[in-house]
């Protein structure tokens, strides 16, 4: 399999007009965009308190889940979110699919193609499968990226700035660190450019020098090699897990040492501002990345972190499908002048 260019995002997951067509990387898009992907989270957002969890905006439409790399709570915030949007759903288990026995991705495509699904929901280790995907589709099918090797997972970073704008609303006053493995979390890279792109004050990553990336620091962050020093005044604390299946080397001396320097305890949460929030994409690793004190204690909002993602998502797909369709639209009427 051929990868694209991950430099061209703009061009396949935005119409002419700006709308959402796929979504496949934060990095490019526009603040307005941004914030209309919140803004019609919010909306969604109370949707679970309702007696009847749905709206017909995808009644009709089929939305296949690719899932190369297994993920319970991606995969069924996912599956939730495209059910309460009353679409019909395919869960593709990839593991004991013909991909196993041999299949190319393009294979797998052209068979799920001649199914008509309207929207695939791919994650893949591979960074760039997800464009490469939104390559090969037919014109009025949209992608989703679920995370694709370490390039990217927008809308992990989406529902994070959604819970980070209902705590603390204005971004331009804050200051957020993203503690951990930033070499291997695709997570990272598309908080980063969320942050970035939503005007926040100040950007720190922390991490010891072996789990950082090289030249992090053009990214637009601060790095800091010390909790003590990085977490510092900050208003939000992003704790990342440690991604033991995709180091190919030792980077750590162990995982005590690890939670010894870099695990967020009460005594390092100290060094915060006292009104920190705390998150983390999950699954935690308690007693490697976070102490469970800090995990389940007043300033922990990585349950509402899930709750946020089912909105996000809904958003998102929504916003895909429509974009979708007006395209359709256009070319219909293109093509009967």
């Amino acid at each position: 399999m051929t990868l694209p260019n991950l430099n061209h995002y703009d061009s396949i997951q935005l119409t002419p007009e700006g709308q959402l067509k796929h979504f496949l990387t934060i990095e490019g898009l526009h603040e307005a965009l941004l914030n209309e992907i919140l803004d019609t989270a919010e909306s969604f957002v109370d949707m679970s308190a309702q007696q009847v969890k749905k709206v017909p905006l995808l009644r009709g439409k089929t939305v296949a889940n690719l899932f190369f790399e297994a993920s319970t709570r991606t995969l069924s915030t996912f599956e939730l979110a495209a059910k309460r949007l009353s679409a019909d759903v395919l869960n593709l288990n990839i593991s004991t699919s013909s991909t196993s026995k041999g299949e190319t991705l393009k294979d797998t495509l052209m068979t799920l193609r001649a199914m008509h699904c309207d929207m695939f929901v791919v994650r893949h280790s591979a960074s760039g499968a997800a464009h490469f995907i939104a390559e090969h589709v037919t014109p009025d099918v949209a992608v989703i990226n679920a995370g694709d090797g370490r390039h990217a997972h927008p809308t992990q970073a989406m529902l994070d700035m959604l819970t980070i704008r209902q705590h603390k609303g204005d971004f331009s006053k804050l200051k957020v660190a993203i503690v951990g493995d930033i070499l291997h979390s695709r997570v990272a890279r598309s908080q980063i450019h969320a942050l970035r792109i939503l005007g926040a004050e100040e950007i720190r990553v922390i991490a010891p020098q072996t789990l950082l990336p090289r030249h992090i620091e053009a990214m637009g962050v601060k790095v800091f090699n010390e909790m003590s020093r990085g977490l510092r005044d900050v208003d939000v604390v992003i704790m990342l897990r440690l991604q033991k299946e995709r180091m190919q080397t030792a980077l750590l001396p162990s995982e005590s040492e690890f939670y010894k320097l870099f695990g967020l305890t009460e005594a390092k949460l100290a060094y915060a501002k006292p009104d920190a929030i705390i998150m983390h994409p999950g699954p935690i690793n308690r007693g490697v990345e976070i102490e469970s004190s800090v995990a389940d204690g007043p300033r922990s909002v990585i349950l509402q972190q899930v709750t946020n993602g089912i909105a996000v998502r809904m958003a998102v797909m929504s916003m895909a499908m429509s974009g979708q369709l007006k395209q359709h639209q256009l070319r219909s009427e293109a093509a009967g002048a």
